[in-house]
């Protein structure tokens, strides 16, 4: 019996299911760790003296289709400068998490809060190079509005189907020298586009959790 695709609709409730359970956690996160991230204590953030930011996992539906939104950093940015990642940033004082993320995609891509349904967070990760705790909180919206990109933020928007992300031929695995070592790195090749790192294993969680009815192509 062919597997039918399920509506968008209908992959949320799934979805907004599952958030509700035990996360996959660091299990799918290591599936696109780095080959010097290969224990959960190194990307956990239990008892890390760090900075808190807040990041928006953002899905919305083409053609019944999911999909995650995702911003391409320009190269001057002292901090992830030319990766790909997801709208956030710092916490600011006296603000939640999923404020942060929220404030973050409206500066970033004018994303109205209001439109915008949180689901729930993922598992947090730990961001050495930058120190900071990166929470990333799953949300959806109904119909993505026209987008207006920070500039100074913003060099590119993605709009990625989840299933494009499923794909095996999008999943790579290749030698880089990062910080003067040569390691193996696994990232998703999307475009033209490297997808790695932190962005890479919280987008292994958020696919983990899906059912294969809602990432079919």
């Amino acid at each position: 019996m062919q597997m039918q695709r399920l509506s968008f609709q209908e992959c949320i409730a799934l979805l907004r299911q599952r958030l509700a359970g035990p996360l996959p956690g660091a299990a799918a996160q290591l599936q696109m760790a780095p080959e010097y991230r290969q224990l959960p204590e190194q990307f956990g953030i239990a008892g890390k003296p760090c900075r808190e930011a807040g990041v928006l996992i953002l899905l919305f539906p083409e053609e019944e289709r999911p999909h995650v939104l995702l911003v391409a950093r320009p190269s001057h940015l002292k901090e992830h400068g030319g990766q790909i990642g997801f709208p956030g940033g710092r916490r600011e004082p006296e603000e939640t998490l999923q404020e942060t993320a929220l404030r973050e995609a409206y500066e970033e891509l004018g994303l109205p809060p209001d439109q915008i349904e949180l689901l729930a967070p993922l598992t947090p990760l730990y961001i050495p190079v930058s120190n900071f705790c990166v929470h990333p909180f799953v949300g959806y919206i109904a119909s993505l509005p026209t987008l207006h990109p920070c500039p100074e933020e913003v060099e590119a928007v993605l709009r990625i189907p989840l299933a494009t992300l499923m794909d095996p031929a999008s999943r790579r695995r290749e030698r880089w020298t990062i910080r003067g070592r040569t390691v193996m790195v696994p990232f998703f090749a999307v475009q033209h586009y490297r997808i790695w790192g932190a962005t890479a294993m919280m987008l292994a969680e958020l696919l983990a959790l899906l059912t294969p009815n809602c990432l079919m192509d």
